[in-house]
């Protein structure tokens, strides 16, 4: 076998690395004995060397199945992916497992990876094994492929590439080489959407996600998966006195950083980022404005979502984001009612505390939403709570019903409102 020990200077120590939480777990699983044909790889023997946590450990076994069988693993097969062993425990979380032949063949395993830095071996006694010298990108913070054919093996990977670009790592000349050097829209049409939007999701927790964005744009990839982003260049974000920005992407891109230093939660990073997806559907003759793109983005928030194989929570934050965004910005022009119809919008779309970021990202100048606290509880605020019997309510028609609780919450509104100016 053609590894090697390599001597790297990322944050462990070769004793610290021996030493390491996961390793001393992994270790009673097997026989001493066998320490030296089972090896952690990939992201997890990345973590580790940079210091870090994994959640999912992944393992290269060079033993017969049977020998893992008989430690409680079971084997699975996925839907798109060869069989694997799986094993979990309180302690360790989920393992997932992978016979090879022999120690010859875990060079051909970590050489098949996506980037270098991922093809790293481990194994239970501490020795690293790094033929593609990935710990010297490690060091560098860069995505070098491991072959020519990285991409072509997994389209997926080009995504990956341009999330990890998102929380940092530069991409090596030899990766920027391989994305040029091919037009990947038809090979990426078969990709199952399921796999673009988990990395999109990932890339939305990461320090800069619009990199993400501004990578598929750079490359062309992704046209036919997203091609929302590819048309957001081309549309004004609005009337230049307001939006000296120019065009949508770039509008988007500032909303989401906005974003990102007010909220880690993915989800309200990409209803900032996707914020004005109504003005996608603006007649162009109509440019610069975007009048009704509020209530265009609500109704097209919900198809949009259901094509990315989103979950309900943030199709749902979308579609109220969009509709909401407006009237906020507007927050000082407002009359209570429509205050808290605003609240109550926000509560069904689960944005309550994204509205307020949204607005102070979208019109930074703005004056903000100061009341927004108590406009959101007078929202909240039950047909009891407020004083209404049931008695009353069934005397009353359901639009007078509604209207009713509507005037009840505003009076509470200025209520606390005044007790708080006094």
């Amino acid at each position: 076998m053609n590894s090697q020990v390599y001597d790297y200077n990322v944050n462990l120590s070769a004793d610290k690395l021996a030493a390491s939480p996961a390793l001393a777990l992994l270790r009673p699983l097997f026989p001493a004995e066998l320490h030296d044909r089972i090896f952690l790889v990939g992201g997890a023997v990345r973590d580790l060397l940079l210091g870090q946590e994994s959640v999912d450990l992944d393992l290269v076994v060079a033993l017969p199945e049977q020998e893992l069988l008989a430690r409680r693993f079971r084997p699975v097969t996925p839907k798109d992916a060869p069989p694997i062993l799986l094993y979990h425990s309180p302690n360790l979380g989920k393992v997932e497992a992978t016979c090879i032949g022999g120690l010859a063949d875990l060079d051909d395993d970590l050489r098949r990876r996506d980037f270098t830095v991922n093809a790293l071996a481990l194994d239970l006694e501490g020795k690293l094994y790094d033929p593609l010298k990935g710990t010297d990108d490690l060091n560098l913070r860069q995505l070098r492929p491991c072959s020519g054919d990285t991409f072509k093996a997994d389209p997926t990977r080009l995504f990956r590439a341009f999330r990890f670009a998102a929380a940092g790592w530069s991409l090596a000349p030899q990766t920027v080489a391989l994305i040029a050097s091919e037009d990947w829209n038809e090979c990426l049409q078969q990709l199952p959407i399921e796999r673009f939007s988990a990395e999109m999701s990932k890339a939305f927790a990461q320090p800069d996600p619009a990199i993400f964005f501004a990578l598929m744009l750079q490359f062309n990839v992704g046209r036919s998966l997203l091609p929302e982003l590819f048309r957001m260049p081309q549309i004004p974000a609005g009337p230049p006195e307001h939006h000296p920005e120019g065009d949508l992407f770039t509008h988007n891109c500032e909303v989401l950083a906005s974003m990102v230093a007010q909220n880690p939660e993915p989800r309200a990073r990409f209803c900032a980022f996707f914020h004005d997806l109504g003005k996608l559907a603006t007649d162009p003759a109509l440019y610069p404005k975007h009048h009704g793109h509020d209530d265009a983005g609500f109704a097209m928030a919900p198809a949009f979502c259901k094509r990315l194989a989103l979950p309900a929570a943030w199709r749902n934050a979308l579609a109220w984001s969009s509709r909401l965004h407006g009237p906020a910005n507007r927050w000082q022009e407002t009359r209570d009612s429509t205050r808290i119809r605003i609240a109550t919008g926000a509560i069904k779309g689960g944005i309550s505390e994204i509205l307020p970021q949204l607005t102070a990202a979208d019109w930074p100048e703005g004056p903000g939403m100061p009341d927004w606290p108590i406009a959101l509880a007078a929202a909240r605020l039950s047909s009891t709570q407020l004083g209404i019997s049931a008695e009353q309510l069934e005397k009353l028609a359901p639009p007078e019903r509604g209207a009713l609780i509507l005037q009840k919450r505003v009076e509470n509104l200025r209520r606390v409102r005044r007790e708080k100016v006094l």
